[in-house]
């Protein structure tokens, strides 16, 4: 190798060799850098390796170290700390493993040819030794993130799998991954290794920096492990191995939460496992999976469509329709007003096709549907009909059915400002019989009024359905502020955190691009309202919870208190069954569409209905968001 530059302390300074202008010189000389490293001692030899590391993250897909042999390097130096703790302990050595694993997958994340490359130099057994453990759970994230590259394709899936611990390693790896970091990292502060500190932070942050990266890390550590493991899923024969009970009940509760939403989790391997026919028999045997898939199917999650997919699947096989069909075809039915999402299109459409053929199997015997079931179905494509039917009819009829819709709309909205709930939620149910299926905007009030009904009458799974189908309605989808708002209620009354959360996520950002006054965002402010809930449900659906509840919670050196641990006191989190209503118990209507022209003026509004402030509403909780305002 070249001499380093008189001003370098370090004799063969990689940074001096990349510097050379000569090209012929600078590939010699950076093929025997390579060939070098792993085999010498001297101090500062993290300083190249982090180079290396940042040139990997920006130029992934150059070929150009590939050809001159990072990969043997990499592995040879992986080896070297697994092996050598003397090395491992010495100047900054210990960082070099973790860098080394990252530079292997990073450079293999694009390119199969890549990863071919990586394969024939020996990568696979040291990130194996890693994923095991043998270092820290630092070391396990970048480890099990190339070898899910690596897995990727084709070519070099078999190499990975010839290792036959990788599968069993990552489905303990995802189990256990939050459990892992929380109590080896996040809950004695004082007890952090500074390597791990200084990589999750750079160097930039303090405790609550590390903190929050330690979060985002362990979710990645989740998150890689199952996507390591969805490659295997591909092949069936993997699949009885991936497919046991303890493992799928708890695929729906992996999520990347909110620190990882760009990855698709359990859920998405879930979606997989529907593929085939032996995946399938195993979810629909599965206790508590079903209601899961049906949460997700119904919340605003990014990944809605992929649970919709894994329940239309079960419902096209006659292996395990008659299990899921009772759990799965109400929920169905609430999105059957779907368009598009994300890819899908005419997803509403698909959806009806898949709840024909349940019933017309069911009349030929092949499985078994009960009564409630066959007449939400049957409701469904009555409605369809109807949509057909009124495409013939003149538009004058259609003007007077949307105009005694808004009459009964209107009879409900006097009888819910008088007191009377279920009155109220009557008149939008014959309301909705009236109004035309192409009345999207009138038939998204509706549905979203009743669902205020239900939820004052402590009726959440009805609230969910009706808040359900006018986001379904809406244009676009999910974004209509008011049932948003209130099925995230009606979801925190039955405990499911996360839905409720980014349900209030969403209404906070459609506030903050709302025209309504009642709803809009004044000087961005959030509602404090929509704060709590917020804050409440961040809370129980922490990454770390049941590790905290399990293990006790953060100690800070010198503080023998809990910080999230099983003793915190939730009790000035109310739920929404528990908590008052403002106006007696009353909550207003309003629909944001219709005019005020049956007040004779502004003066006469406010004085025959005085918004409460939010000072006056309880907790700031059952907040009033209102349609059509009596």
């Amino acid at each position: 190798m070249d001499k380093a530059s008189p001003d370098c302390p370090y004799p063969g300074c990689f940074f001096c060799v990349m510097k050379e202008g000569n090209p012929s010189k600078r590939r010699a000389s950076i093929l025997k850098f390579f060939r070098d490293l792993p085999s010498q001692d001297d101090d500062g030899q993290v300083l190249p390796i982090s180079g290396l590391w940042n040139t990997a993250m920006a130029h992934p897909n150059d070929p150009e170290f590939i050809e001159l042999g990072i990969f043997e390097c990499m592995s040879a130096l992986i080896w070297k700390g697994l092996k050598n703790r003397r090395w491992l302990s010495h100047d900054q050595n210990i960082y070099i493993p973790y860098y080394a694993a990252h530079i292997i997958g990073s450079y293999t994340m694009n390119m199969e040819e890549f990863a071919e490359s990586a394969v024939h130099a020996g990568v696979i057994p040291p990130l194996v030794e890693l994923l095991r453990g043998r270092l820290t759970w630092v070391e396990q994230r970048v480890a099990v993130r190339a070898l899910g590259h690596l897995a990727t394709y084709t070519s070099t899936f078999p190499s990975v799998a010839s290792h036959g611990e990788i599968l069993e390693v990552a489905i303990q790896l995802a189990m256990s991954s939050l459990e892992i970091v929380y109590s080896h990292f996040y809950q004695y502060v004082d007890r952090r290794l500074s390597y791990h500190c200084d990589l999750l932070t750079r160097g930039m942050g303090g405790v609550e920096m590390e903190s929050r990266k330690a979060e985002e890390w362990a979710s990645q550590l989740q998150c890689w492990s199952l996507q390591l493991i969805n490659c295997f899923a591909f092949k069936p024969e993997f699949l009885p191995t991936i497919c046991k009970p303890e493992f799928l009940v708890k695929l729906p509760g992996m999520w990347g939460g909110l620190v990882n939403e760009n990855s698709p989790a359990g859920i998405g391997l879930l979606r997989t496992i529907c593929h085939h026919k032996i995946g399938r028999g195993s979810v629909a045997s599965c206790p508590g999976i079903i209601e899961a898939l049906v949460n997700i199917a119904c919340s605003s999650d990014d990944w809605q469509y992929m649970a919709i997919d894994c329940l239309l699947w079960l419902l096209q096989d006659p292996s395990t329709c008659h299990k899921v069909i009772d759990k799965a075809v109400p929920a169905l039915v609430d999105l059957a007003e779907i368009t598009t999402l994300g890819d899908h299109k005419k997803l509403g459409d698909t959806i009806v096709n898949v709840l024909q053929e349940c019933l017309q199997s069911q009349g030929m015997g092949r499985s078994s549907v009960s009564n409630r079931t066959k007449e939400l179905i049957e409701e469904l494509l009555s409605s369809r009909q109807r949509l057909k039917w009124e495409k013939n009819i003149p538009k004058e009829d259609l003007h007077i059915k949307q105009a005694a819709a808004l009459v009964v709309k209107l009879e409900g909205n006097s009888l819910f400002s008088s007191g009377n709930i279920a009155g109220a939620a009557s008149k939008y149910s014959e309301a909705l019989s009236l109004c035309p299926m192409r009345s999207k905007k009138e038939r998204v009030v509706l549905y979203s009024n009743r669902a205020q009904c239900h939820l004052l009458l402590q009726q959440p799974l009805a609230a969910i359905s009706d808040a359900t189908r006018a986001l379904c309605l809406h244009n676009p989808l999910n974004c209509h502020a008011k049932s948003l708002w209130r099925r995230a209620q009606a979801y925190d009354m039955l405990g499911l955190a996360k839905e409720s959360l980014l349900d209030a996520i969403l209404f906070i950002n459609e506030c903050s691009q709302s025209n309504d006054p009642d709803l809009s965002l004044r000087q961005n402010k959030v509602p404090d309202y929509a704060e709590r809930l917020v804050k409440k449900q961040m809370r129980a659906a922490w990454l770390f919870r049941e590790a905290a509840i399990k293990l006790g919670g953060v100690h800070c050196e010198g503080d023998a208190g809990d910080m999230y641990g099983q003793d915190t006191d939730d009790s000035e989190w109310e739920t929404a069954s528990e908590s008052d209503i403002g106006n007696d118990g009353r909550d207003e209507m309003g629909d944001e569409d219709d005019d005020d022209s049956e007040w004779k003026n502004e003066d006469e509004r406010k004085a025959k209905f005085k918004k409460p402030s939010m000072k006056d509403i309880k907790h700031g909780f059952n907040v009033q968001v209102t349609e059509d305002e009596p």
